[in-house]
């Protein structure tokens, strides 16, 4: 943890240069954010799905107090994402393991986010367990034109694999266009190896999304974010999305993954049976990516992060150091999400 502390304040540092070289310049800030809100389910027992299974339909009791304190956990820390750069909460953020649009309109009508005005674009998806995934932005700064989901046809064994969708969301960003595809792919319930061809094939989607995109705009700047359930190192990334690590190496065609050198650095969003997992994720595409010319006359990404603030962390016992995740062993335990929220900061010259 000590290391990870050093290049947080290493990482400000640089932040802060970069905002203070020049008293003449001045920039636009805005935070893009990615948050699996782990089994954000309401109280109520959908019959259509088997939400069931979620952990707060486990709980024998007070089942109504514990979904209000999650959300206001979860939106406590959404309000918190980048702020102290941008003096606001995420202008877009995307979310995962919600199970329906009513509980991202308690999130974003909690005490703590109903004055940034969110808006949501939300479908309910085919998984089983009616887990979504969804983007909320600011009204203020960013104005939506074209949404869809796109169900990714995975099958394994001649059978549909029932997983969540993938949300394309286009639209201006301070009258500048951008897209967006918010992703939860499949799990690795049966091991990463058995498991692996199917975010494989989730990634294919990916690339067919993006393809889609650059028929119509060829130098478009596209966001692909979400819980991967893969490390920035597998091979549905590298083979079939084909991300680079380099800035150098991100030619007009190409995907930069600002995650995967952090990864090989030992950083995380997740730790599973004393293993440290990067599946929360922000890839780019080049038109966003600054190569060392310093040009911010439209908006390009500054730096990504990781949201790995002490107190979402367990700080003692077994499990010290690991997210401080909302359910285990059936009991709430107060926390917030067993993944951490990833997040990049844009900057545009005024």
């Amino acid at each position: 943890m000590k290391k990870l502390y050093l290049f947080i304040t290493f990482s400000f540092l640089i932040v802060s240069a970069i905002f203070s070289q020049s008293k003449e310049k001045k920039y636009h800030i805005r935070t893009i954010a990615f948050y699996n809100l782990e089994n954000l389910f309401d109280t109520i027992n959908d019959v259509t799905i088997n939400d069931e299974a979620s952990p707060i339909m486990e709980l024998k009791a007070n089942r109504s107090e514990v979904y209000w304190d999650k959300i206001d956990k979860l939106s406590s820390t959404i309000a918190q994402i980048g702020a102290d750069r941008s003096n606001t909460s995420p202008a877009i953020i995307g979310v995962s393991e919600i199970e329906n649009l009513s509980v991202l309109e308690d999130l974003v009508k909690s005490k703590y986010l109903i004055k940034k005005d969110y808006g949501i674009i939300h479908y309910d998806s085919p998984d089983k367990r009616g887990i979504d995934v969804a983007l909320l932005y600011q009204k203020k700064y960013f104005k939506p034109v074209f949404h869809e989901a796109f169900n990714p046809n995975i099958y394994k064994d001649n059978f549909k694999v029932y997983t969540r969708d993938q949300l394309l969301v286009s639209g201006y960003l301070d009258n500048e266009l951008i897209h967006l595809i918010v992703n939860h792919w499949p799990s690795r319930s049966g091991g990463e190896a058995k498991s692996s061809s199917l975010r494989e094939k989730a990634a294919y989607q990916n690339t067919k999304i993006i393809a889609q995109i650059r028929e119509k705009d060829p130098k478009a700047k596209i966001f692909s974010m979400g819980d991967f359930n893969d490390d920035p190192t597998n091979t549905s990334f590298k083979e079939v999305l084909k991300t680079k690590s380099k800035k150098n190496e991100v030619g007009e065609t190409d995907i930069y993954n600002p995650y995967e050198d952090m990864f090989k650095r030992g950083f995380n969003t997740l730790s599973y049976r004393d293993n440290i997992n990067l599946f929360d994720q922000i890839l780019i595409s080049e038109p966003l990516l600054d190569k060392g010319e310093k040009d911010y006359s439209t908006y390009k990404m500054f730096k990504a992060m990781i949201f790995n603030k002490r107190f979402l962390t367990i700080k003692k016992g077994q499990y010290k150091g690991y997210p401080f995740r909302s359910f285990s062993n059936g009991v709430y335990t107060g926390g917030y999400s067993d993944h951490y929220p990833v997040y990049l900061y844009l900057i545009k010259e005024k």
